[in-house]
């Protein structure tokens, strides 16, 4: 049967039952056919065998790619080993057998038992199976630990794991259905906000412990029935080059604002050009930097002619960012939703004056009037004012500059971080 076959996620189609009401009997559920593991008492090891997960591509640009790059060779480091999992890895031509047959067959199920089907989740639900058989491939005995990245890998591992009975981690890197949910990407009380929170709640479930990048997670998570004592905070490390280690390169002529991100909409340049042409008396001697790619260049290269900023100056993808930040004195982030981004991190362990928003676990890290400004996301007055006191005050921005770096140096590296996820590792 075309049901049996296909999900082994009872969970997800009971909530999707519940939302389309279908009269129809309970979904068979597809068993896997290892032998199961029962629970036993492993002997404590100084080093360990380790699965990092992740549904998304790897390596790639962006703050989920160098995290689990700096979390990989951490623990390397201390000589642990790892392996990491990503759908890039798969054979191509595996996946598009794969791909062409169970496309079909899910379309069939959904049909049949709901009459329609969403397209999300049926994409969704065919990398899901994609993933999976990809894993059944793989020795997973031989780990000692496995590491999720996400929901959509924190369920394929935890339904695996009822064989194995492995300590199984779970790092959110946003809370997927909620941001969706906030910028209209998902209709609220839609069938794929049904199915998508199940997938959350039960990658909560299944993991032995969450390992979180801020407090900022808590509440969400708590929400979606996480316990306090199963969420411990590690907030992220970097290795930093220390050449670029406070060090800005010789007597500038014009002060240098730099803001590194993706060109997307969430990362709130619009806001930033917009904050400039306010303060546009102040900015004879300041140079703007646009560090990142993307989709909203040409929209923010006409807004650049529009509010006439010559100061501005589009970088594109650049992979010399230390470089550039060694000559920056003030850092802006105005993005209006995000988690934990690297480029603050960066920034501090750069020595630069930072201002940021009021956004996930960004004021976890920008102290307001310590290590920097917090302005509220979207707020062009509040941030043109910031801008302004950074640019017009220069010793409240060294002051902020050297606040930042410390704090970087005690809080924000890589051999911090690891002795805490080793830690927490450990414990199980």
């Amino acid at each position: 049967m075309i049901r049996d076959l296909i999900f082994p996620y009872p969970y997800i189609i009971e909530k999707m039952d519940e939302y389309y009401k279908p009269n129809l009997p309970p979904v068979k559920v597809r068993e896997d056919n290892r032998t199961k593991k029962s629970p036993q008492k492993r002997p404590s090891k100084k080093k360990l065998t380790i699965l990092i997960a992740t549904f998304w591509d790897y390596p790639h640009i962006g703050g989920l790619s160098n995290y689990i790059t700096e979390l990989s060779k951490g623990l390397k480091k201390q000589g642990h080993r790892v392996d990491i999992i990503s759908p890039n890895l798969f054979p191509s031509a595996t996946v598009k057998n794969l791909r062409e047959h169970i496309t079909p067959k899910l379309k069939e199920f959904f049909l049949r038992r709901y009459g329609s089907y969403d397209k999300k989740i049926l994409s969704n639900s065919r990398l899901l199976y994609i993933y999976e058989q990809m894993l059944q491939k793989m020795d997973l005995e031989k780990y000692d630990i496995f590491h999720a990245q996400d929901i959509f890998t924190a369920n394929i591992l935890g339904r695996f794991n009822s064989n194995y009975n492995k300590p199984l981690f779970f790092t959110p890197h946003g809370m997927f259905t909620f941001k969706r949910l906030k910028f209209n990407l998902m209709e609220k009380g839609s069938i794929e906000e049904t199915y998508y929170k199940e997938l959350e709640r039960k990658a909560i479930e299944f993991a032995s412990q969450l390992i979180i990048l801020s407090d900022s997670f808590r509440d969400s998570l708590t929400e979606l029935g996480a316990k306090y004592e199963k969420m411990t905070t590690v907030i992220t490390g970097i290795n930093y080059p220390e050449k670029y280690y406070k060090k800005k390169l010789g007597s500038q002529e014009k002060l240098v604002i730099t803001c590194v991100a993706r060109l997307g909409p969430r990362k709130g340049h619009n806001y930033l050009l917009s904050a400039l042409s306010h303060i546009r008396q102040y900015t004879n001697n300041v140079e703007v930097l646009i560090v990142g790619d993307g989709e909203m260049r040409e929209t923010l290269e006409k807004q650049v002619h529009s509010l006439d900023l010559p100061m501005v100056n589009f970088l594109g993808s650049r992979d010399d960012v230390p470089y550039i930040l060694s000559k920056t004195d003030i850092f802006v982030l105005p993005t209006i939703n995000d988690s934990l981004p690297i480029a603050i991190i960066e920034a501090m362990h750069s020595g630069t004056a930072i201002i940021s928003t009021n956004c996930g676990g960004i004021p976890e890290l920008v102290k307001h009037g310590k290590t920097g400004i917090i302005v509220e996301p979207g707020d062009t007055e509040e941030l043109a004012q910031a801008l302004r006191f950074f640019i017009v005050n220069k010793q409240a921005r060294d002051k902020a500059s050297t606040n930042a770096f410390n704090f970087a140096k005690t809080h924000l590296t890589t051999d911090g971080m690891i002795r805490k996820i080793e830690s927490i590792y450990n414990k199980f």
